[in-house]
């Protein structure tokens, strides 16, 4: 028998980032430099077969990260299971501004257990290069707010768009479990063997 799960990821930050563009590639596997700014919040649907038993349905919610759109956000955040937090490295301003994301993320939405919502902070657009700010920086930050870790991401590139979610998704199912603790890293730097070091419960997903 088959077990089905039905997750709800939010993918937030400041505006071009590269959330819009981020879902395209992972959902689509297509990569564009022209997307309009999105209003309010979109969506997409990604289905995964996660094991021989387990089937998986990721709703992604790409919110919107122009400030006018902030009064919406307790309804876009309802019932969300995970969240990626994403910036992009050559802009500060985008790190900065992380800050009040996870505020807002970590006021207004909880699991029944009263933890804070698995989240995992994505350092995108790192092909471009150097960076705005320094990955000790990053670091610290990540530590200090409760994610689950950081990552470095290049949409464009295609670097480390699935290993992001199947993190995020290891976390998720772990916590969706009875009883379920978390097996995740304490907030520092996520390196590239992490989803497959042996010690998350699962160690890969393909496409239904």
């Amino acid at each position: 028998m088959v077990s089905n799960f039905l997750f709800k990821v939010l993918i937030v930050g400041d505006p071009l980032v590269g959330k819009t563009s981020f879902v395209q590639r992972y959902v689509n596997k297509t990569f564009s430099k022209h997307y309009r700014a999105t209003v309010g919040v979109d969506f997409a649907l990604k289905v995964l077969r996660w094991s021989d038993t387990e089937t998986l349905r990721l709703q992604l919610w790409d919110v919107a990260g122009q400030e006018r759109f902030a009064s919406m956000t307790r309804l876009y955040y309802k019932d969300a299971a995970g969240c990626l937090l994403m910036f992009d490295v050559s802009s500060s301003n985008t790190f900065y501004n992380c800050i009040g994301w996870k505020q807002d993320l970590d006021s207004k939405m909880q699991q029944r257990d009263g933890q804070a919502v698995p989240c995992i902070l994505l350092a995108n657009k790192c092909d471009l290069g150097e960076w705005a700010i320094g990955q000790t920086e990053v670091d610290q930050f990540s530590r200090e707010h409760n994610f689950i870790g950081w990552m470095e991401t290049s949409v464009k590139e295609n670097r480390n768009i699935e290993k992001a979610v199947s993190v995020l998704i290891n976390e998720m199912m772990v916590r969706a479990s009875e009883g379920g603790h978390s097996v995740a890293a304490d907030g520092g730097h996520l390196h590239l063997d992490y989803a497959n070091d042996g010690h998350n419960r699962h160690r890969c997903c393909w496409e239904t």
